[in-house]
């Protein structure tokens, strides 16, 4: 039950794709953060994927893309996704983030919006905050 007068932090929604090239896995992640789709994307470089294609196994170098975004702006993010990807077949998950930190989701939802944000920073090993 929500308590009266606070506001429920939003669903998250992480989201993955792997791509082949780096310039790829830039244009993707620039282009939705851009169009304010997703507020951040992480680019992982060199993961090693081993997955049965078109009637053998195969074994690639790829950028995995983590996606932070709201749960409703997933078909938007599937969309892009899928018109963005050089793959036949892109791998797009979406996964819940039931257990985010109030504020970064706040922070996802604001900058998936659209809305002016600056992201938070974490203090310095030793930094005191205000």
């Amino acid at each position: 039950m929500k308590a009266p007068g606070r506001k429920q932090a939003p669903e998250l929604l992480v989201v993955l794709t792997t791509v082949g090239t780096e310039e790829q896995a830039l244009e993707i992640a620039h282009r939705l953060v851009g169009s304010h789709l997703a507020a951040c994307v992480n680019i992982v470089p060199e993961v090693r994927s081993v997955f049965f294609w078109k009637g053998k196994v195969n074994d690639d170098r790829e950028f995995l893309l983590i996606f932070k975004t709201l749960r409703e702006r997933f078909p938007a993010v599937r969309d892009a996704i899928r018109r963005l990807h050089a793959y036949e077949l892109p791998e797009i998950l979406g996964f819940p983030a039931d257990f985010a930190d109030g504020a970064f989701a706040r922070w996802v939802e604001g900058g998936s919006a659209g809305k002016a944000i600056v992201r938070p920073r974490a203090p310095k090993r030793g930094q005191r905050t205000a």
